[in-house]
């Protein structure tokens, strides 16, 4: 079968020997003049081993966030003592894991749902088949986790399930603060964040300014807030918008 893909997308992640995940050959050049002006912290729902299957241009990275933000690592180590901390918040603020896993197998069966995996000792996720998915399973489990200290959200195929007190913005907080205790932010650099699922909203309210796709849960939603923009395409275009927005604002806050 013939390979239908632009000419410039470079393949930035290999997963079994197979390639799975692609920049373009723009994204990437935008990235790492991104990464040579200003801090970059990437950040992703990804645990820290298939955070690092990704070479993603720009790096290496000072400070990268996985796990949804209960996981922060340092020149690529897990730092953990931040661990300690989000373990003791989830500790405090509900149901454990285990509680929750076992309602959540209660609720499914193999008939939609093709995978149940737990990510980093933290929080959980189903592949499911959304045609067969029942119609009321999500909001019914949204409800049941919201009284326990946990919420659920979809994205695509994968039904996420987290503890409240594992949430991107937390972290990026705690890397912000590093980073100006260390000399490498100013006190008045602003955060300036992306991202397109619901898991991402948290992070893009709590940041200076924000953007997100028009494609993604965000977008499914019609998920708007006062400092968040959108990009005008959708799907690889977007991806490029974003980093062009990217270096725009940080170049903007710099004159200011």
């Amino acid at each position: 079968m013939a390979d239908d893909r632009p000419d410039d997308l470079l393949c930035v992640e290999y997963y079994e020997g197979a390639p799975l995940s692609y920049v373009t050959e723009v994204e990437a050049r935008l990235l790492r003049e991104l990464a040579d002006e200003v801090a970059v912290v990437p950040t992703t729902t990804r645990t820290p081993e298939q955070f690092r299957r990704i070479d993603l241009p720009g790096g290496p990275w000072h400070y990268a966030i996985t796990s949804n933000g209960g996981c922060i690592l340092e020149d690529g180590r897990v730092d953990e003592g931040w661990r300690r901390r989000i373990e003791g918040a989830v500790c405090a603020g509900g149901a454990g894991l285990d509680e929750v896993t076992t309602e959540l197998r209660r609720r499914i069966s193999e008939e939609w749902v093709s995978k149940f995996r737990i990510a980093d000792d933290l929080f959980c996720y189903l592949v499911v088949d959304v045609a067969a998915q029942p119609s009321g399973f999500l909001a019914d489990w949204q409800d049941w986790c919201a009284s326990r200290g946990w919420n659920a959200s979809q994205q695509g195929r994968k039904i996420y399930t987290m503890p409240d007190g594992v949430c991107k913005s937390r972290a990026v907080a705690e890397v912000r603060s590093r980073l100006r205790e260390a000399g490498l932010l100013t006190d008045d650099a602003p955060v300036l964040a992306a991202g397109d699922g619901a898991l991402d909203a948290e992070m893009l309210k709590a940041a200076d300014a924000a953007i997100r796709p028009r494609h993604g849960e965000l977008e499914l939603l019609d998920w708007q807030h006062p400092t968040v923009s959108v990009t005008e395409a959708a799907g690889i275009a977007a991806g490029e918008e974003i980093l062009t927005w990217f270096a725009r604002s940080a170049r903007f806050s710099a004159a200011s």
